[in-house]
């Protein structure tokens, strides 16, 4: 089973002035002369973390990392007042990672991302289709309506009824038979600061309680993450991905040619696998890899295996 390449530091890192008050954080680490691959998080709203310098071989690759718009390390993040996500979506996003190609002067890279990444990787590629090398997506989301309410309005509800009735607390109930990202919308963007908290707290933990097949031991994330987290997530799915539903099925003629490898965890309660079924129907290129015994998770043992596996093949190591 394949495990994480050693811990690496960046080399070079800054700010990438995007346009719209927006600074966005990004590192280079790995080798200079090697493959460009960018990885590109999830959420939106997670930002990066050293270990996903991890998936590559240091040897073989430069590799890039960058926090989203409001997130991580960019400026401002979304727990600050100057914090502005009418400049925030999708588009802005995609016109964000040309910008960091052209600045870092790279032609051309591999693009690797998972859940709410597999979503802006596909959206990016499908408008650069000539920039992208290669695909490696794990827990597809196609961000389709049926995958939203899926697991924020209750289909989700049937396997985790004791996390969701936490997931439902922030919620007045007379709300609760509605729409509940538009619930949660009114919370995180009301006057009531201790309310918007409050939900952003418990918005954030019902993903990651419920990310992992076996439940994980671990604390809540800090209160700055989750309002960046539960903030530029639910700004997204009250506005579809800014993406028509199922764009990214309709439009898979742009990339039909791209090589891809697509990961996706059995019993993923988050994305489920219809959707990495679905999309590999719509692009056989790309080999797909289901983990029978993962979740959505990209850190659970056959998960991680599988990613490596395909970095390792794109770099010609196997």
């Amino acid at each position: 089973m394949r495990d994480f390449y050693p811990p690496i530091a960046p080399y070079a890192s800054g700010h990438l002035n995007v346009g719209d008050g927006q600074q966005i954080y990004w590192e280079v680490s790995g080798n200079p002369a090697g493959k460009p691959a960018v990885f590109v998080h999830g959420g939106p709203g997670g930002g990066t973390g050293p270990d996903q310098r991890r998936f590559f071989d240091p040897e073989a690759y430069r590799i890039v990392l960058f926090d989203q718009r409001g997130c991580g390390q960019s400026l401002p993040h979304l727990a600050e007042p100057a914090a502005d996500l009418s400049v925030n979506t999708t588009d802005h996003l995609i016109a964000d990672m040309e910008k960091l190609r052209e600045h870092l002067e790279i032609e051309r890279w591999l693009v690797f991302g998972g859940s709410w990444g597999s979503t802006l990787a596909l959206a990016y590629a499908q408008a650069h289709r000539d920039r992208v090398t290669e695909l490696v997506l794990r827990g597809i989301f196609l961000l389709r309506r049926s995958e939203l309410d899926w697991y924020y309005n209750g289909g989700a509800s049937h396997i985790y009824p004791d996390l969701w009735e936490d997931y439902l607390a922030p919620i007045p109930p007379d709300q609760r038979d509605g729409d509940l990202i538009a619930a949660y919308h009114r919370l995180l963007t009301g006057d009531d600061r201790d309310a918007a908290l409050a939900a952003a707290r418990a918005w954030t933990e019902w993903e990651r309680r419920t990310s992992y097949l076996l439940p994980q031991q671990g604390s809540a994330e800090s209160d700055r993450f989750a309002l960046a987290f539960a903030g530029i997530e639910n700004h997204y799915f009250m506005n579809g991905g800014f993406l028509e539903d199922g764009q990214l099925l309709t439009n898979i003629e742009a990339i039909a040619d791209v090589p891809g490898v697509i990961v996706q965890g059995r019993y993923d309660v988050v994305c489920p696998a219809r959707s990495a079924w679905d999309l590999h129907r719509a692009w056989p290129i790309a080999d797909l890899h289901i983990v029978d015994d993962a979740g959505h998770a990209s850190y659970e043992a056959g998960i991680k295996h599988q990613l490596i596996e395909a970095t390792d093949r794109f770099a010609g190591r196997n």
